[in-house]
Order: C-alpha cells, then sequence, then structure tokens
C-alpha cells in the first residue's frame, strides 16, 4: 500500500519507511475474489524470472526481478495533473474475470469493464490488461455456454480493437498441470512485459519533466526544496526496483547540485532560495542513520523549514542506507569525513549564526553515529582490517571533543566556572531528547556527549580514551606524522592540567618525525611547547638548549627571539650571582662555524714560529651577546718518524689557500633534509567540458612522492645529550668578546711550541655559566710542527754537467734549528780535476721557510791549495740561503796526478769507457767533495757527476812505406763545440819519429744535409718504376761567422738569411729525379735552423742503390766577384734558375735529368745579360751526413728481365 493510504488507516501508526518494502503498484479491477485466490502464486511467480531493462540515453541495460503490490482499483488512485509522485503512482490496471456466460457478461461484466475503461480513459491511463481465467470445473456444472474462445473474442472485439494482446487467458490456475503451467508462464511474460513497458515510458517521461524543472533553476522563483522533492522521487523508484546504484546517483547530483549553490553565493552569486538555509541553527542533534528514511527532516525540506545541517543531515542519511545496501560501508566514512568538514565550510560561507560549541558537537554526535552505523553492519576483523578508513572520524571526533572541553572548562586546572556551566547547559538543551531508536543503547553517542560534559573527570577520561585509541590506530596503519599531532594535543592537554611531565614524553615524540621530515613551522611551534614543558619541569640544560634553538628560528618573530634570548642571558646573571655549575649546550643553535683561515695558507709552522687562525662565526642570536671566552680545544700528536717530516713535504699535504670551508646547516634540521630535491611544481586548470569555462585552478606537485617520504633514523634528530668538553693542555683562546648578530670574525694566535701534528677539535664558546660547544670540528683542521735539521743541498742548474767548460752549480743551505752566525763558513776540499772558480758579483740570498725573499749579500770566498771557504751571511732559523758557484771538470789532468788523488776514478774511468762503446752513450765520471758544514763535526761528501762530452778514437793506416794516423772525434752532447787547435805529439820523445799533419785550416762545420727515401704510401719497399719520395733537409749548425758576410747575406732588424743554391744529381744513372731536381732557398743564419725539401725519384734498378747525390752551393748576385760563371748553354740547358727578384721561389726544373752537373764551368765570362753565380763550400762547411746510405729497391712483378747492379 501507498503510504498516504497506511496513514488513513491508522492515524497512530509511525510513517511507513518505505525501502525494500515499497513496490511498483498495479491496481486489479473486476472479480476480486478470483484475484484473491490466485495472489500467492502470482506474488510468488513474478520475480522469478528476471527481464532486460532497455533505457533511453544510451544507458547501459540491466537485469531485473519485478515485483508489485497489486491494490483494489479506486478512483482515486489514479494520478492526477501534476501530482509527480511516483510511488503512488499505479503503472498497471489489471480487470480479472472468470466469466464464461454469455448472458451475464452482457448483463454485468461488459458494463463493468466499459465503466473501468473510461475511468482509464478520463485519467489518460494507457496501460492496462484484462484477464480471463478458465475452469474446467465451470464448464461441467454449465452446459449451455459458448466455447470459451466466445468471451474472449468478444472481448477483444469490444475493448481490444486494435490491441488484441491486452486480452489474455488464463487456464485452469489453480490445477497443477503442464497447460495450466504453461498458461502460467504466458501470462507472467506478458506481464513483466506490460510493467517493464510502463516504467520505461513512465520514468522517461518524469525524468524529462525533472530535467526540464533543472533546467528553470535560474528563473525567479525556482525552489530547490521543491526540486529536491521531485529528484529524490526518481531515487525512491530506483530503490524499489533494488537499482541502489541510480538512486545514489540521484542524490549525489542532488548534493553536487546544492554545493555548486553555496561556493556561488560565497563568490558573490547567490540565489534566492538559500535565504530558507541561513537561519540559525538550534538543534545540534547530529545525523541520523539508524532509521531509512528520517520523516521529519524530509517533512522540514518538503515544507523549506529545514537548515542548512538538517538538509546535509537527510541527504548523507540516504547516502549511507544506499551505500549500506550497495556493501560499500568503508565508503560511508569516507564521504562522512568529507561531509563533516564541508558543512563547518558552508556554515562559514552563508555566514549562518550558530552558538559557540553547537557544531562541534554537531560534529562529534555525527562522528560516533557513523562509526556505530558501520560497526552495526560489520563484524570486527572487518572493521579491524579496514582502519585507514575510519580513523579520521575517530580524530576529528577527539578534536571536537578537545574543543567542548577547553570551551566548557573541563581541561583547565580549577575545573569549569559559572560562565562554561551555563554555557554546557546550552550546549545540552541543543541536543534535545534522546532518540527512540537509541534511548535503550547504553554507549549511544547522546549518552556519551552528555556524560562528557558532565564533569572534568568524565571529560577526561572521554578524551583520553579517544585520544589513546586514535593514536594506537594512527600508529598500526602507519600513519606517524597524525599519530605525533593528535599526541601532540594530548601534550596541550596535559599542559593546561599541569601534567608537564607526561606532556613532554608526546612533545619530544612528535618534535623528533618533524625534525626528520623537515616541516619548519610545525619544529618551531612545538619547540616553543616543549620549552615551556621544560620550564615547568625544572630541566634547566634541556630548557636553555631549546631557548637557544628559537632564539635562532627565522620563523619566530623578533621579539620572540629576543625574549627566549633574554632567558639565556638571564639565567647567566642568576648563576653568576649563585656561583652555580656551569651549563654546556650544543653550539650549532648559537651559532655557526663557517670558515677557518691559516696563515701561513700551508697551516705549517717550525718550533718557535707563530700561526693565526681566523675563524669566520655566523651568530644566530637576535641580539649582540657579550662573549667570556672563545676556545679551540686542541688535540696533540706525535707521529712515528715525524722528526723526518720536512716543511715541503708537508705543504704538498695541505690546501693551496689555507681556507677550509664548513658545510652550512639548516638550524635544528639534520644534513640529510637539505639534500631533498627541490619543488617541482606544475600549474593545473579543469575546465568544463561543455563551455571551455575555467571551472578550477591549482597546483601541482610532481615529486611529491620524494619529499613527502617518511625517513627513519636511529641516531639522535635533536640535540646531542650529554654534551661534555675533551680535557686536554692545548687550548687556543680570545678573551671578552661581543657576537654580533651575523658574520662575526675571531682571531686566534699561538706559538709553535712542541713539534708534531695539533688537530681543531671542539669549539667552545663561554657566556658567564653557559657554554656552548661545538662538538666535532668536521671537516678536520690539523696544523703541523716541525723540527728541522739543517741540510745542505748541491745540486746543477743543467740537467748534466759536462766535462771541460765552467758550468753553474746552485748551493741550497736549509737553516733548520740552526741560526747563522757571523763567522760561519762551508769549508770544501779542493780537487785538482774539479776547481771552483770564483766571481766577485757572485750573490746570496736568504729566503723565509715560505720562500719568500728577506736580503741579499755578497758571497765571501777564500781558497787555499787544499781548501775553499765561503762565508754564509748572518741567518736566523728556519730560512734558506741560496748562492751560486761555477765549477769545471778538467778531464786532461795527468793520469798519475787523478790516481793520487782519487784510485777509485782509474776504474770508474774504465767502466765508464766501456759503457760508453757499448750504447754510444756519453761516458760518466763521479767527482767527490767533501765539505765541512759549521752545524756538524761530521763532514758533508757531494758526488757531482760529469759527462765526457766527446768519444775520441784512431786508427793506423799504411801505405807502402808511410804510416797514416787518422783520428775520429764525435760529439755526444747536445751542445756545439767548434774544434781549433788539433795537434798530435810524441809523448816518448822520440827524436826519429816526425808527425806532418795532413789538414789544412779546417773550416767549421755550417750546414748538415740529411737525404731519406720513402717507398710510396701503403708499400713496404720500392719498386722498380714506381714514384718514391725524397726529402732532403738542410739544417744550420753555426751562427753568423766572419765567412757568411757576403754578397748573399741579408740583414733586417738583427734577422740574417743567406741564399742556398741545391741539386740533386745521380751521376751513376740509378735514379730518375722526376720533377724538380734544383732550386734556391732562403736560409736562416741560426742554429737549428731547417730547410725540407720534398720531390719524388723513380729507381731504374733493383738491389741495394745507393742515394742520389745532393750539392749544395751560395747562390750569390750577379755583381758578385768570386763566384762561377755558367756559359749560356748550361743556362739554357738549367733553366731552374731564376734570375727573378724573386729569389725565394724555386723555379721549375727541366723534364726528367738525372745526368750532367749543372755548374759545368766554363773558362770565359758570359756575354750577355748578367746572370746569378754559384759558389763551392769550402772543404768541411757542408757535411752530408747520408753519403754512402743505400736502400733497398725490389723488382717490379711483371718484369721478365732482372737488372740487378752491383756496386
Amino acid at each position: 500500500m501507498d503510504p498516504a493510504a497506511a496513514e488513513e488507516e491508522g492515524g497512530e501508526k509511525p510513517p511507513v519507511i518505505y525501502t525494500m518494502e515499497n513496490k511498483p503498484i498495479v491496481t486489479c479491477a473486476g472479480d476480486q475474489n478470483l484475484f484473491t485466490s490466485l495472489y500467492p502464486t502470482l506474488s510468488q511467480q513474478l520475480p522469478r524470472e528476471p527481464m532486460e531493462w532497455r533505457r533511453s540515453y544510451g544507458r547501459a541495460p540491466k537485469m531485473i526481478h519485478l515485483e508489485s503490490n497489486f491494490v483494489q482499483f479506486k478512483e482515486e488512485l489514479l494520478p492526477k495533473e501534476g501530482n509527480k509522485a511516483l510511488l503512488t503512482f499505479p503503472f498497471l490496471h489489471i480487470y480479472w474475470t472468470e466469466c464464461c456466460d454469455t448472458e451475464v457478461y452482457k448483463a454485468t461484466v461488459k458494463d463493468d469493464i466499459t465503466k473501468w475503461q473510461n475511468v482509464l480513459k478520463a485519467n489518460s491511463s494507457v496501460d492496462w490488461l484484462i484477464v480471463v481465467v478458465e475452469s474446467d470445473a465451470k464448464k461441467k456444472n454449465k452446459t449451455n455456454i459458448l466455447p470459451r474462445t466466445s468471451i474472449v473474442d468478444k472481448i477483444r472485439n469490444d475493448f481490444c480493437n486494435k490491441q488484441s494482446d491486452r486480452c489474455v487467458v488464463l487456464s485452469d490456475p489453480l490445477k497443477d498441470s503442464s497447460r495450466s503451467q504453461e498458461s502460467w508462464n504466458a501470462f507472467l511474460t506478458k506481464l513483466r512485459t506490460l510493467l517493464l513497458m510502463s516504467f520505461t515510458k513512465n520514468l522517461g517521461k518524469f525524468e524529462d519533466d525533472m530535467r526540464t524543472l533543472r533546467e528553470k533553476r535560474t528563473e525567479p522563483g525556482w525552489s530547490f526544496c521543491e526540486y529536491f522533492m521531485v529528484q529524490e522521487e526518481l531515487a525512491f523508484v530506483f530503490e524499489m526496483l533494488q537499482q541502489f546504484e541510480d538512486a545514489l546517483v540521484q542524490y549525489d547530483e542532488l548534493d553536487a547540485l546544492f554545493s555548486q549553490y553555496v561556493v556561488n553565493f560565497g563568490a558573490g552569486d547567490g540565489a534566492n532560495w538559500l535565504t530558507f538555509f541561513c537561519q540559525p541553527v538550534r538543534s545540534w542533534n547530529g545525523l541520523i542513520l539508524r532509521k531509512p528514511i528520517d520523516m521529519e527532516k524530509r517533512e522540514l525540506i518538503q515544507n523549506q523549514e529545514a537548515t542548512l545541517l538538517d538538509l546535509r543531515s537527510y541527504l548523507f542519511s540516504r547516502q549511507c542506507t544506499l551505500l549500506i545496501f550497495l556493501q560499500r560501508p568503508w565508503e560511508v566514512s569516507q564521504r562522512a569525513l568529507e561531509l563533516l568538514h564541508n558543512c563547518v565550510q558552508e556554515l562559514k560561507l552563508l555566514e549562518v549564526s550558530v552558538p559557540p560549541g553547537a557544531l562541534d558537537c554537531w560534529v562529534f554526535l555525527s562522528c560516533l553515529e557513523v562509526l556505530q552505523r558501520i560497526e552495526g553492519c560489520c563484524d570486527r576483523a572487518q572493521i579491524d582490517a579496514n582502519v585507514s578508513h575510519t580513523v579520521g572520524l575517530w580524530s576529528y571526533a577527539t578534536e571536537k571533543l578537545k574543543s567542548l572541553g577547553y570551551l566548557c572548562g573541563l581541561a583547565s586546572e580549577k575545573g569549569p566556572n559559572s560562565e562554561d556551566l551555563n554555557r554546557t547547559v546550552d550546549l545540552l538543551a541543543g541536543l534535545g531528547a534522546e532518540r527512540p531508536e537509541t534511548a535503550n543503547t547504553s554507549q549511544s553517542p547522546y549518552k556519551k556527549l552528555k556524560e562528557a560534559l558532565s564533569s572534568v573527570d568524565a571529560f577526561e577520561k572521554h578524551y583520553l580514551d579517544l585520544s589513546h585509541a586514535t593514536i594506537e590506530m594512527y600508529t598500526n596503519i602507519g600513519r606517524i606524522r597524525s599519530a605525533k599531532l593528535v599526541g601532540k594535543d594530548l601534550a596541550e592537554f596535559y599542559m593546561r592540567k599541569k601534567g608537564p611531565q607526561k606532556a613532554e614524553v608526546y612533545l619530544q615524540g612528535a618534535l623528533k618525525t618533524y625534525l626528520a621530515e623537515g616541516w619548519a613551522l610545525l619544529v618551531t611551534h612545538t619547540r616553543k611547547q616543549l620549552a615551556e614543558c621544560q620550564k615547568q619541569l625544572g630541566q634547566i640544560e634541556n630548557y636553555l638548549q631549546t631557548s637557544s634553538l628559537l632564539a635562532s628560528d627565522d620563523h619566530l618573530t623578533e621579539d620572540e627571539r629576543k625574549r627566549f634570548c633574554h632567558e639565556i642571558l638571564d639565567f647567566d646573571s642568576q648563576q653568576a650571582e649563585s656561583q652555580g655549575q656551569k651549563v654546556i649546550l650544543s653550539m650549532h643553535s648559537f651559532a655557526q662555524l663557517k670558515t677557518l683561515h691559516f696563515d701561513p695558507p700551508n697551516a705549517v709552522v717550525h718550533v718557535g714560529g707563530k700561526l693565526s687562525i681566523e675563524l669566520t662565526l655566523l651568530s644566530q642570536m637576535p641580539i649582540p651577546v657579550q662573549v667570556d671566552q672563545i676556545a679551540i680545544y686542541v688535540h696533540f700528536s706525535i707521529e712515528k718518524n715525524s722528526y723526518r717530516k720536512t716543511a715541503e713535504w708537508l705543504t704538498k699535504h695541505k690546501t693551496s689557500n689555507g681556507v677550509i670551508n664548513f658545510p652550512s646547516e639548516v638550524t635544528g634540521f639534520p644534513l640529510s633534509r637539505n639534500s631533498l630535491p627541490a619543488l617541482e611544481l606544475n600549474d593545473m586548470y579543469e575546465r568544463s567540458p561543455s563551455d571551455n569555462s575555467l571551472n578550477t585552478a591549482g597546483i601541482i606537485c610532481k615529486n611529491v612522492h620524494m619529499l613527502l617520504r617518511r625517513q627513519e633514523s636511529s641516531t639522535s634528530l635533536d640535540m646531542p645529550s650529554g654534551v661534555t668538553l675533551e680535557d686536554g693542555a692545548h687550548m687556543l683562546k680570545c678573551n671578552d668578546l661581543i657576537l654580533e648578530p651575523g658574520i662575526n670574525k675571531i682571531t686566534f694566535k699561538t706559538q709553535a711550541k712542541e713539534p708534531g701534528t695539533y688537530t681543531l677539535r671542539q669549539l667552545c664558546t663561554s657566556v658567564g655559566k653557559v657554554q656552548f660547544v661545538l662538538l666535532h670540528i668536521y671537516p678536520i683542521v690539523q696544523y703541523d710542527v716541525y723540527s728541522q735539521e739543517p741540510q745542505l743541498k748541491v745540486e746543477p742548474m743543467t740537467d748534466s754537467l759536462l766535462a771541460g767548460i765552467p758550468q753553474k752549480v746552485k748551493f741550497t743551505v736549509i737553516t733548520g734549528h740552526y741560526t747563522m752566525k757571523s763567522g760561519d763558513t762551508l769549508q770544501l776540499s779542493n780537487a785538482d780535476a774539479m776547481p771552483i772558480l770564483y766571481h766577485p758579483e757572485s750573490k746570496a740570498v736568504i729566503y723565509s721557510n715560505t720562500r719568500e725573499k728577506i736580503s741579499e749579500s755578497s758571497l765571501r770566498i777564500q781558497s787555499s791549495e787544499k781548501i775553499t771557504s765561503i762565508s754564509l751571511p748572518v741567518t736566523p732559523a728556519y730560512h734558506v740561503i741560496e748562492f751560486e758557484l761555477e765549477v769545471i771538470y778538467l778531464p786532461s789532468t795527468p793520469e798519475f796526478a787523478v790516481e793520487r788523488e782519487n784510485t777509485v776514478n782509474k776504474e770508474v774511468h774504465r767502466k765508464n769507457r766501456e759503457k760508453q762503446k757499448l750504447d754510444n752513450h756519453m761516458a760518466t765520471v763521479d767527482q767527490k767533495v767533501t765539505i765541512d758544514c759549521p752545524w756538524s763535526i761530521y763532514s758533508t761528501i757531494i758526488a757531482l757527476t760529469f759527462c765526457i762530452p766527446f768519444n775520441a778514437k784512431h786508427s793506423l793506416l799504411s801505405t807502402g812505406k808511410r804510416k797514416y794516423v787518422q783520428v775520429c772525434i764525435q760529439n755526444l752532447s747536445e751542445l756545439c763545440f767548434q774544434l781549433s787547435d788539433n795537434s798530435l805529439k810524441n809523448s816518448a820523445s822520440c827524436a826519429d819519429l816526425q808527425l806532418v799533419p795532413l789538414n789544412s785550416e779546417s773550416q767549421q762545420t755550417l750546414y748538415n744535409v740529411k737525404t731519406e727515401i720513402f717507398p710510396p704510401l701503403g708499400a713496404e719497399y720500392c719498386k722498380t718504376g714506381s714514384l718514391c719520395s725524397l726529402e732532403v733537409s738542410i739544417t744550420r749548425l753555426a751562427d753568423l761567422l766572419e765567412v757568411d758576410r757576403d754578397e748573399a747575406l741579408t740583414e733586417s732588424d738583427g734577422y740574417c738569411t743567406t741564399k742556398l743554391m741545391y741539386e740533386v744529381v745521380d751521376n751513376s744513372s740509378n735514379w730518375a729525379v722526376c720533377g724538380k731536381s734544383s732550386g734556391v732557398i732562403s736560409m736562416p743564419v741560426a742554429p737549428r735552423a731547417t730547410h725540407k725539401v720534398h720531390m719524388e725519384v723513380m729507381p731504374l734498378f733493383a738491389g741495394y742503390l745507393p742515394f742520389p747525390d745532393v750539392r749544395l752551393f751560395k747562390y750569390l748576385p750577379h755583381h758578385s766577384a768570386h763566384s762561377m760563371q755558367l756559359d749560356a748553354d748550361s743556362w739554357i740547358e738549367n733553366d731552374n734558375l731564376s734570375v727573378d727578384k724573386n729569389v725565394d721561389d724555386q723555379a721549375d726544373s727541366s723534364s726528367i735529368r738525372s745526368r750532367g752537373s749543372l755548374h759545368s764551368a766554363a773558362s770565359g765570362e758570359h756575354k750577355g745579360l748578367p746572370m746569378p753565380r754559384l759558389q763551392s763550400f769550402s772543404s768541411g762547411q757542408v757535411f752530408n751526413c747520408s753519403t754512402g746510405m743505400q736502400i733497398l729497391v725490389i723488382p717490379s712483378k711483371d718484369d721478365h728481365v732482372l737488372e740487378v747492379n752491383i756496386t
């Protein structure tokens, strides 16, 4: 039955709760007794078979089971115009008859059907069905009846002309036979089809009307409450058909529509009907979820008398019911939390007047109501497994109960006053009477709230129970941050109750988490609470440490920072009066060490030397602080064999500039937080799909997974406990300083006393009785003090010393700890083979141990037959004296003198000669010098190694009765020597032996000519008939000489060049020179100047062929008087000699020529044009190092006749 009918039948009955009990209405007219007999079977058989329901607008089809509420037909049940109540709408009208007699049909049944149809037509009802029930028993009783088809045919003819399917026959419905079952199946299929068609048609029309009404929402006079009732009617129908998802969609659309209007109202675009929901809140009894429909609130909405909380409560109760039917209880908790938070904001947007604490009561009752509703439909195992869905409600309820306790004075130490009690009474009055459905429940939300507000003890019990349960739930699901936040609220409660010892545990836990994750503002707020807690507990050291952290915290105001700084200074003044014990705190909150600078930069100083250390401290205090002392605690260590470490060795292991930078640290945060990546933010825009208008805009963090990771650490993230100073006698101090806010520079000076390594371990700043200590200075900072023995080093100024020429040797005296006094000398033993050459202008230079030049003085040297005495200048300890002397080794010393001086040298000479013969290297001779130093009683032996630059060999040649002695001298060094005054003497004084020199006056070698032949590219050997590359290198060996000063010499700005002509010829006809065979070059007159010429040659024979000859001439201008003239034929034949002014260009030679010399001499002077002339070099001025060299030439593969040249 419909709700209206139910209310009429029993006025005292409660309102009908129509959820699962409501079914589509089908009216029954005609024979009521017949229908009553068939109703049990019909009600059971109808919902057994599902039907596919296809809906409009492309919605997916669904399989539904149809049930109906069959009621007696009354004209009052037919819907009137404008009636939008689908629940009372009859979807189908059925007329039942079992008439078998024609007379009876004509007399009564026909008229009754006619009246029935006229009523339906008058009310525009077109969904009807006539059922004719046929029974075999009645056939037997009446023999004069017509066949049954005659009655059915008459009915169809009379009423179903165009809709013959609207009349069906049900045969023997009460019998258990196959015929009866077939008849039932056909009837039920028809009934289901007609019902479904009626549903689809009427629901479609209803939805169209509803959309039309919604589109009029911008028109004046449009009412949300009226529209709410219309769309809820559609939701009721879906619920009636057990389509709970579709029903939920209707309520969600209503929720979204109302929320949008509230948001628009907050933006200044308000609807008139919203004023109904802006009335003050007078009742805050929370959500009602224990019955499917709250009829009281529904009537308030229907009558447009509901407040915002009434509408939200009713809407959520319906959503909750449907979600429970859909077996989605955890979504209920999620939606409930969103609802409670949104309601708080919507009340603010609509500026609804709410008594203080009323909203807290409503939220608290609602949270517990939702939790108990979920517990009623789930078992304990499911609840424990889904704590993550419900813990938010527990936390919100805890927060609101705390607010109520603070508001009503239940969390204070003295308890509530009269004003608090009056406020409590008002709040309890707003709750109203407890609802009947929870009256018999001992732990109902109403009873819990009323009990919690009744006394201080009851409030504390309920609040602590909720807080501990919430913390445990958060911890179990891994939401540590949320657990710490609830614990922080609990600590605040304990502080109000004067229980700081209980509050400290929660504050320390929260602070540790916030420090690990870098929540700066939360850290600051928690530290302020912790400071107050520590102050009440009398934890002086912890309180001062926290105060120093807060004094350096930039998130506090300047006044707050100064207040905490004065807390430290006031404690210092109090302790000074009472002579209390010193308090040691960590320094990083007071000041930060930024840089450290050593002077000298290498941090290496000798014993007695002075060292300066400059610290850069960043004071984080907001005001200048008077510091009694800043001290650096130094650890001293003596390493094994440290006496061997010199200043040079130590300097290699130090920084070059003496500056050490220390890593910056955010005050109160671990270093690991600084290594987190930077925020990666992107803008986000959401636009409407219909008109592309901007709906929302926001910012999205792309790397939130990197920034919000929880970091566990086993080490303490806050101040280290038990800060202690190291004991040690070594300490650097600075007294009576004022540390200004920001950068401060402090300089420490010390004088080195004991050699070793000094490590800076700790830094301590003393402010009265408070000491701020940096436990570990990192990176490691050290300086070294060394004590060095005096040293003497003698080393040549060149890579090697050559015998026979004067060369410089540098003497380096490192004074070490010895002080050079007046009269201190170096005594060198003289050697006949190595005299020391003295120059009066010799200077001695004095350097500091850091290589800074101090002074310079003349060097005094006195030499006797056996001793050379060098007077050293007066020099303080740990300085360096350097001077240079020239020495010369004379290898021509008679052998007996060498043996007398050093008998070992003879064997050395022999070995060196053998070695030189093997590897063609210079022979070496070690010459030892004994030096007596003023700082030692022992002599120092210095060995200088000299290299013999020449290798001499001779051979005896005979021809007839004559003997020839050939002497060859080879220069093995890189220097150029000029051989002069060469002679060969008879050492045996034999009168019969005469030595006659055959060499004319020797000429200095001016040029070196070198020839190289390379096989073709990619070939290993030269082949006959293949072009090979010929490279001629002409190298100048000497500087400008007198012999060079002729007409070919050109001087410009001190740069001299001369003209040379080269010619490549092969008189043995082994090579064919291709292309240019001669040319003129401009040669710089400077040692090692080289000019290279490339050309191509072709071997004509196979075998070892000698290189072609390369000849070199001076190229003289035409007016030269002593040049060689060429005849006209010769000039014409050799057209490669250019008479152009540009003599640097090489002229082309004729075609392939390999024979004939370029300079065939002519007896007479050339007549005609003046021509350039050539002048040959004297013997010995040009050295051809490739003379006599040969190269292997292999025959070509296609040669049949092999011609080999043997030379």
